[in-house]
């Protein structure tokens, strides 16, 4: 792996002419304007300072439910910018208010705060001071660019059109949080035209990339309920039946060998990835009784949502065949809505950054990502919303952003890099009707 990484051709970002820096956002009623190339430098100001807080909530890292000092943090930060801050909303979030010199869209902006359990190895010299508990997923860098982005804009607060919501979320991985807020009537509160959100990758830093429609596979738990207990050999050949009947993909990949999103060749980038139109199962059924029932359950990831009623008969019947007398009923225990991106919204998102800051800015995404998935779906169900994916890792320094992975890594420059971006595009999007 480390070969291949240490292999990869980066996307260059190509030099942006100070002309397209320098396109103004015109406040009709001042007849003044900022320009791009200030958020540039507002962004560079304020670097440093938020390396500081990114590499102070990873040495503090909060489970969810438990973002107590995160809130405290994120609270105190936000009303010295001069926000209004809101805190009863949902468990331990926050929501930042920013408005804007004159009247106009409302935007949101989302940044997730938990972190994760476990004891993987951790490279970095701020690591986790709280045991079993680590940001290895990229929540801190997520936050770090959710106040970024707040400090650029709030500094340009008189050319702004309109008002933004710094929605900084908790409880993502129990994936309850976005819901929890939605429960609270958090959008009828604040009403957003538009929501917006980013999830660092294993990407090479300073790459952002997005799609329209499903970001994520669909994932699944199938459950199959049986009379009796089966034997390991029998759960063997009953899981590779039903893996060998449901699976589709391209002849030749492998889109669970999830290291490949960063091939150039094969990976998101690219038109021929293998990380689209694909179906398959974990390679292993879990199995267990409870109360003279036994249970078999496992994961499947399945990218086209036209063909996730065929999987439910389909897992019966092979069941069936050998096992009919014993089969009391196969459903699914778990299926979560998927990031999905509004089409139009994305067109224009990556045509803004690219106006701004060059073609090679943004770039498409061909995939569908398996095993991971981002409540930011609760979100999108009420309100048009994108979700990027931002490069995290520097493979000449072996630092690798590949979430949930032992020695998980950050490069820190893509904060400047999604501060930069995201503030440009808010306030582009906030002067368009």
């Amino acid at each position: 792996m480390k070969k291949l990484l240490l292999g990869l051709i980066y996307l260059s970002v190509s030099a942006v002419s100070a002309q397209k820096l320098k396109k103004p956002v015109i406040s009709n009623s001042k007849k003044e304007f900022f320009s791009h190339q200030s958020i540039q430098l507002e962004t560079d100001k304020i670097f440093q300072k938020l390396v500081e807080i990114r590499r102070d909530f990873h040495r503090n890292p909060e489970l969810a439910g438990h973002e107590i000092r995160t809130q405290k943090m994120l609270k105190q930060y936000l009303i010295a910018l001069g926000l209004e801050v809101k805190t009863d909303i949902y468990g331990y979030g926050v929501v930042g208010i920013l408005r804007g010199g004159r009247e106009g869209k409302k935007i949101a902006w989302r940044s997730d705060m938990d972190a994760l359990s476990n004891d993987f190895p951790d490279p970095q010299p701020f690591k986790s001071e709280t045991k079993g508990i680590q940001h290895g997923c990229g929540h801190d860098v997520h936050m770090a660019v959710g106040l970024g982005i707040a400090e650029v804009l709030a500094k340009n607060k008189k050319y702004l059109k309109g008002t933004v919501y710094f929605v900084f979320q908790p409880e993502e991985e129990t994936f309850m949080g976005a819901k929890g807020m939605m429960n609270t009537n958090l959008f009828s509160k604040i009403a957003p035209d538009e929501i917006y959100g980013l999830h660092v990758t294993a990407l090479p830093v300073g790459e952002i990339i997005v799609k329209p429609n499903e970001v994520f596979a669909y994932q699944k738990r199938i459950r199959i309920e049986l009379q009796k207990e089966l034997s390991k050999e029998e759960i063997k050949n009953l899981t590779n039946k039903i893996h060998t009947s449901l699976s589709r993909m391209n002849t030749g990949s492998k889109p669970w060998e999830i290291r490949h999103i960063v091939d150039p060749d094969i990976g998101l980038i690219n038109p021929n990835t293998i990380f689209k139109d694909y179906r398959f199962m974990d390679d292993k059924l879990s199995a267990y009784s409870k109360k003279d029932h036994f249970f078999l359950e496992a994961y499947l990831y399945e990218t086209n949502a036209s063909c996730i009623p065929e999987i439910i008969p389909e897992v019966k019947r092979l069941v069936e065949d050998i096992y009919k007398s014993q089969l009391i009923s196969v459903s699914f225990i778990q299926e979560n809505p998927t990031v999905i991106n509004d089409e139009k919204l994305t067109g224009t998102a990556i045509k803004t950054i690219r106006d701004i800051y060059g073609i090679n800015a943004i770039s498409p995404d061909y995939g569908q990502v398996p095993f991971f998935n981002d409540d930011f779906a609760y979100f999108q169900q009420k309100i048009p919303g994108v979700y990027f994916l931002l490069g995290g890792s520097n493979f000449e320094k072996e630092m690798i952003a590949m979430n949930h992975s032992p020695n998980f890594q950050v490069d820190e420059e893509s904060i400047r890099t999604g501060v930069k971006y995201f503030s440009s595009l808010i306030i582009e999007r906030l002067y368009k009707n």
